[in-house]
């Protein structure tokens, strides 16, 4: 079994409290005295940092929200100042204004610590050639594999994303072992392979880690069979680090999260009260090791749970359960709360469409209706028309079966649905509230 540090990922629940206190006690002190914000929320509390003396305390602590970092923009957040900071990373802004992010010269080593684990993880090593296709720039994705794969020794392409018959050539003439980009984009480099005529077998590839956005285990099933790879799942956000937060082992059963460095939480998104393990609620996760921009209770509005039983490869680390859902992309139709992931589950069990899709929400009458267009693979495109209908009822059933609610579907020609070399734009909501 493959270990980047197992003295951190194996260590005894014990020791992992006992050093995730002392490491929380530090960062609190560090926020409150270095950070006019967070002092203030807390001091509106009543909270001092001599309050925190056991992990148990971290529920007296406020949250934190992206619009905590907006409302503070560019730097209001930081508690080191910009003359320890080596590096400034932001989001998109593509739902508001941009939340800005540093890293001091300890940051830039514990992000590729924790994604050295994470490549490690997937079955990395000093001999693999990484292929980031992850964005580099302000987007944290690109960078933060790269440094984690230099860390781990081995031989990195810096490629980034797009020009995606370039990336399947490099693959191709490089020997590429390993694919790290959205999984949206290696379901697309998969479909362009086939167009060009290149096989599975004509790669080098062994393993790919896939993150950025939610996808399914039929998505996975889809990538293993087509790109003839394992399909590792991981998880991160800009706000905590980047990518590295957790990773998939080769058991594929929870993301292990590296709790020396971030301390989850689930809770309850209406009351705010910390559930127990195994419970679904939403993920919350504090820094305990970062100095730029350590942040406590932040809510990543994704949908997770946790588990604390020690895992078949070995590790220790509390596992994460692949996000479901995010409770600010949930959709509710007509009282019913939909996650674009479950929808996509149900079409991929079919096997005459392809892996793309678009749910078209709007409002008709003071009633919500709910679209569905899933592309036709191209043996399908070229049946009869009363197939393409059958088909179409099909998914319709299963579609209420899973989520009680009806919803139109749409099958459409191949290569209808825009394709996307970063995140996969799923849903357009029309109505208007």
């Amino acid at each position: 079994m493959q270990y980047w540090n197992p003295s951190c990922e194996c260590m005894s629940r014990e020791e992992m409290v006992k050093l995730q206190t002392e490491r929380l006690i530090e960062t609190v002190k560090r926020i409150y005295h270095n950070v006019p914000a967070y002092r203030e929320k807390m001091q509106k509390k009543g909270i001092e940092p001599g309050d925190i003396k056991t992990l148990d305390d971290l529920k007296k602590l406020p949250f934190t929200y992206k619009d905590d970092l907006r409302d503070t923009y560019p730097y209001g957040m930081f508690a080191a100042p910009l003359s320890e900071i080596v590096r400034i990373h932001a989001s998109s802004g593509t739902t508001g204004k941009q939340t800005v992010v540093g890293y001091t010269r300890k940051d830039i080593d514990t992000w590729s610590e924790v994604t050295a684990r994470t490549l490690v993880s997937a079955g990395a090593d000093k001999n693999s050639l990484i292929q980031v296709a992850y964005g580099y720039g302000l987007f944290t994705g690109g960078l933060g594999i790269h440094y984690g794969a230099e860390r781990i020794g081995a031989s990195v392409i810096p490629i980034s994303g797009g020009n995606t018959k370039r990336q399947i050539q490099i693959m191709k003439d490089f020997g590429t072992t390993l694919l790290a980009c959205t999984p949206s984009y290696a379901l697309y480099m998969a479909e362009e392979m086939e167009e060009l005529g290149i096989k599975k077998e004509d790669l080098k590839l062994k393993a790919g880690v896939f993150g950025a956005e939610q996808w399914s285990e039929n998505m996975r099933k889809e990538i293993e069979e087509r790109l003839g790879i394992t399909a590792i799942d991981i998880y991160g956000l800009s706000e905590i680090i980047g990518p590295g937060v957790s990773t998939e082992c080769c058991c594929k059963c929870g993301l292990h999260v590296q709790e020396d460095h971030f301390i989850p939480e689930i809770i309850d998104p209406v009351t705010e009260e910390v559930l127990p393990p195994g419970s679904k609620g939403e993920l919350v996760f504090s820094t305990i090791t970062k100095e730029g921009i350590p942040l406590l209770r932040y809510r990543t509005r994704d949908i997770s749970s946790l588990n604390y039983e020690k895992c078949e490869c070995g590790r220790t680390t509390v596992r994460m359960s692949k996000v479901s859902g995010r409770t600010d992309d949930m959709l509710t139709i007509r009282g019913v709360n939909v996650f674009p992931s479950q929808i996509e589950s149900v079409l991929l069990e079919f096997g005459d469409t392809a892996p793309h899709y678009l749910l078209i929400v709007d409002r008709i009458d003071n009633l919500d209706v709910l679209e569905i267009w899933v592309e036709m693979n191209q043996q399908l495109f070229s049946d009869q028309v009363k197939k393409i209908e059958d088909s179409e009822k099909k998914i319709r059933k299963a579609i209420e079966e899973t989520l009680g609610i009806n919803a139109a579907v749409k099958l459409v020609e191949p290569k209808t649905i825009e394709r996307s070399e970063g995140k996969a734009k799923r849903v357009i909501d029309k109505r208007k509230f």
